[in-house]
């Protein structure tokens, strides 16, 4: 008896250390421009370039092995329990012993998700990096930028063909894609990025019905991209996902951190890449504003940007499922947990950033 009493005694204190460490994270969280000085630009750069030069040279995702090796855990931890209760083995001090593990499981996942990457979603933002001054914005300025960003389809896209197909080839893709952000960073060196970890996603064919492009571990520091999309659509994903590794958490810091990024290769492939998603992202805002401002603007596309677009629509469509409808829900609910109140819309929030950037530089 003294035996179990004692061990209980030190799960209890190791949950009462790790809910103490948590809740230093979560105070140090409150305060913007503490974590954006001591972190986002301190520390977490130099976590950064350490996980990529610990799982970088590995030619496929450490990390997605990794998180098969979780799933299939979580699926033998479940049978396991099933089959105790099923067994009439499950009685009070085995639910409490389930319980603390859990918790500590929880604690412990929290704690190195933050450590290593999370508390990014804390810091002051890339507006405030880049002195742009993003709030509200009128309906005008929202139907410039989406004409705008129409028209510099229209002239890239003829441009971007004799590249296409080499986007088709991962090696070219992610060096055309690092690239772009070396270029960035002459002119803006917050944006250097180092030790490059970009890889294909071992679940590709998988997030086709999942309904994700890429992704970024935080645990490996790797970033995993679906390369089973169209490929003129490939290299902002690509941008998108080293905007997360160089720290932009948020969801539509990365995207333009992709921007910024991509828009200055001297590949009119990635360019059109990324301007053919910023004005996805720009038209939902104004058909959600003004649907009849929206057709107008749309209307100037040419038949071979439209056709662009509905290649991808008829890619994503052939591969909906009810389960990309609950992995989304999940999926929003994580983000509104991060600062993102607006869940998979705060991706569109990319337009009040690009609009404060063309005020401020007269150009896009």
């Amino acid at each position: 008896m003294g035996y179990f009493s004692n061990t209980l005694v030190i799960k209890r204190r190791k949950l009462l250390i790790l809910a103490a460490i948590a809740t230093a994270i979560k105070l140090f969280s409150l305060f913007p421009d503490v974590v954006e000085k001591y972190y986002s630009t301190g520390i977490y750069p130099r976590i950064a370039a350490v996980q990529r030069a610990a799982f970088g040279w590995i030619p496929f995702s450490f990390g997605d092995l990794l998180y098969g090796l979780i799933i299939i855990w979580l699926i033998i931890q479940a049978v396991r329990l099933v089959k105790r209760i099923r067994n009439g083995r499950a009685d009070k001090p085995y639910f409490r012993q389930v319980a603390f593990r859990f918790i500590g499981y929880a604690l412990g996942v929290y704690i190195v998700f933050n450590a290593l990457w999370g508390l990014n979603y804390n810091r002051i933002g890339i507006a405030r990096q880049l002195e742009l001054a993003a709030g509200g914005y009128s309906k005008d300025e929202l139907t410039s930028l989406t004409e705008q960003l129409a028209l510099k389809l229209n002239a890239l896209q003829p441009l971007s063909l004799p590249d296409r197909e080499k986007l088709r080839r991962k090696k070219y893709l992610f060096g055309q894609s690092v690239g772009a952000y070396g270029l960035l960073a002459r002119e803006r060196p917050e944006f250097e990025y180092v030790r490059p970890s970009v890889k294909p996603s071992v679940y590709s064919y998988l997030g086709n019905y999942l309904g994700f492009t890429g992704y970024y571990n935080p645990f490996t520091g790797e970033a995993q991209v679906n390369t089973t999309i169209p490929a003129f659509a490939r290299p902002f994903v690509v941008c998108h996902e080293i905007g997360h590794q160089l720290g932009y958490a948020k969801e539509n810091e990365a995207n333009f951190a992709g921007y910024l990024s991509a828009s200055v290769s001297s590949n009119k492939a990635v360019q059109y890449s990324v301007y053919f998603d910023m004005y996805a992202y720009a038209g939902r805002y104004l058909y959600r504003i003004d649907s009849m401002a929206f057709n107008a603007v749309d209307r100037l596309l040419s038949p071979a940007v439209r056709q662009d677009r509905e290649e991808i629509r008829a890619f994503f469509n052939r591969y909906s499922s009810p389960l990309e409808w609950a992995i989304d829900r999940l999926y929003a609910q994580y983000l509104a947990a991060n600062e993102q109140p607006l869940g998979k819309m705060s991706y569109n929030e990319v337009v009040a950033l690009l609009i404060a950037y063309h005020k401020k530089f007269g150009h896009l």
